[in-house]
């Protein structure tokens, strides 16, 4: 039997993954440098070079075995688990993160950053919502990352408070790094159903939208159902709309369009005063990064995950077990 172990001296959590993956599709799972370049989001020489390296460094041993050093960061086992178990393209799980804390957002954005990274071509729309995950990562994004064609806003970020999205920061800086044109959607998030066609109708505003609905790679946080949300922080919704949608059986949302525990969409009268790209688009995007952790929206990640709103998810540790608890029925 053939089965994987890191090698003791690696030079950085994401090389080990990337070659401990490499290894495993290649002797485990059977898969040809093609097929792993295409899991993996690399080229086919690169898959071949990960795969001559796991040889010459001894990663393929006798028993699976992650040195005590990396246990803490490196999780490939909880990562197949969860590609297995949802569907996902990839799964890249960090170690233990303090909830909402500034370190443990970068963290998430920084592994995202690498995700990214390595999927986007420089043919690519790549589309985000607003909110402290896309700054997060704008943040990241290093000058020489990657590149793409077009940055689009996926949903309005207008308020008549003084509430600050980030947008305009996200939209530019990444549009900077990524040497790629910003396309910005200039509206608000909610407005009354006739305006919100009319929108749809503009030359400018319906052409973002079409860009966005149209984006080869999405990222994006995942919102809660509570007033601890940048929604309600924003303004955006209030107490009786919250009321109305948990009713509804509402646990989380994305770019302000909310789904169930089982990823249904929300039907409500929100639904159709919302300015953004409908869950439908998310679900035929080729790339979609979901990037979320800590146990508050641990309920939202799960509806976004069953209900395919993700490709790619990057989360902790901790979130990523539970997830495995309710796949596996313990939960």
């Amino acid at each position: 039997m053939i089965v994987i172990a890191v090698p003791p001296q690696p030079s950085t959590p994401d090389e080990v993954r990337l070659a401990l993956r490499a290894a495993q599709l290649y002797h485990l799972d059977g898969a040809t440098q093609a097929e792993i370049a295409a899991i993996l989001g690399v080229s086919r020489p690169t898959a071949g070079r990960l795969i001559a390296r796991a040889r010459a460094q001894g990663l393929v041993r006798i028993e699976v075995g992650v040195p005590e050093e990396l246990r803490e960061t490196v999780h490939g086992e909880v990562e197949r688990e969860l590609e297995a178990a949802f569907g996902l393209t990839e799964a890249v799980v960090l170690g233990v993160l303090i909830e909402g804390s500034p370190t443990g957002l970068r963290s998430m954005a920084h592994a995202a950053v690498g995700v990214l990274t390595r999927r986007l071509r420089p043919t690519d729309t790549l589309g985000f919502t607003w909110g402290p995950e896309t700054i997060a990562v704008a943040r990241e994004l290093g000058s020489k990352a990657a590149r793409c064609a077009t940055v689009v806003q996926l949903d309005g970020a207008m308020t008549a408070s003084d509430y600050q999205t980030g947008v305009e920061f996200t939209l530019g800086r990444c549009a900077s790094q990524l040497r790629a044109a910003p396309l910005r959607l200039h509206a608000p998030l909610y407005a009354d159903a006739a305006t919100v066609t009319a929108l749809h109708r503009d030359s400018v505003l319906g052409r973002a939208l079409a860009a966005g609905r149209a984006a080869d790679v999405m990222m994006f946080g995942v919102g809660t159902v509570s007033t601890a949300t940048t929604l309600f922080e924003g303004s955006y919704l209030d107490t009786t709309i919250l009321d109305e949608l948990r009713g509804l059986g509402a646990v989380g949302e994305i770019g302000g369009r909310f789904f169930r525990a089982d990823g249904r969409d929300i039907t409500g009268s929100l639904a159709a005063r919302t300015v953004s790209v409908d869950l439908d688009a998310v679900r035929a995007c080729r790339t979609t990064v979901l990037i979320a952790g800590g146990a508050a929206r641990y309920g939202a990640v799960l509806g976004a995950l069953r209900g395919r709103l993700a490709t790619i998810l990057v989360t902790d540790i901790e979130c990523a077990r539970w997830l495995l608890e309710q796949r596996e029925g313990r939960g």
